[in-house]
C-alpha cells in the first residue's frame, strides 16, 4: 500500500499541483483549512504540504501533526509569494537533527 502526498492552500495556489497528480484541497478560511488538514491526515497521507499563508490561521493543527512520524506537514509558499515561514522551519529541523545550523 502507497502513500499519498496533499497540497492545501488557496484555490489559485493549489490547482497547478493537480497536474503532477497531486491531490489538492482549495479551502477558504481556517476552519476549512484545518478539516482538510485533518481529513487528510486520517487517509492515509504520508506528506501535506500547506501554504504559509493558510498555515498562519491553523498553526496548533499543524503543530500536532509536527510530533508525529506521518504525515509530514511541509510549509510551502502561495502564489503570493512566501513568508519565510517554511524555510526558518526547515532550519529550525536541520539544526534540531544535527546539533548546529549548518545552512
Amino acid at each position: 500500500m502507497y502513500k499519498k502526498i496533499g497540497v492545501v492552500g488557496d484555490k489559485d495556489s493549489v490547482l497547478a499541483f493537480k497536474a503532477l497528480g497531486v491531490d489538492v484541497a482549495p479551502v477558504v478560511g481556517a476552519d476549512e483549512a484545518r478539516r482538510a488538514v485533518d481529513k487528510m491526515a486520517m487517509n492515509d497521507y504520508a506528506v501535506i504540504f500547506v501554504t504559509e499563508q493558510v498555515a498562519v490561521t491553523i498553526e496548533e493543527t499543524i503543530e500536532r501533526y509536527n510530533n508525529q512520524l506521518l504525515p509530514a506537514v511541509i510549509l510551502i509558499p502561495s502564489n503570493q509569494g512566501t513568508l519565510n515561514i517554511g524555510s526558518k522551519r526547515i532550519s529550525e529541523s536541520v539544526e534540531k537533527a544535527v546539533g548546529m545550523n549548518i545552512l
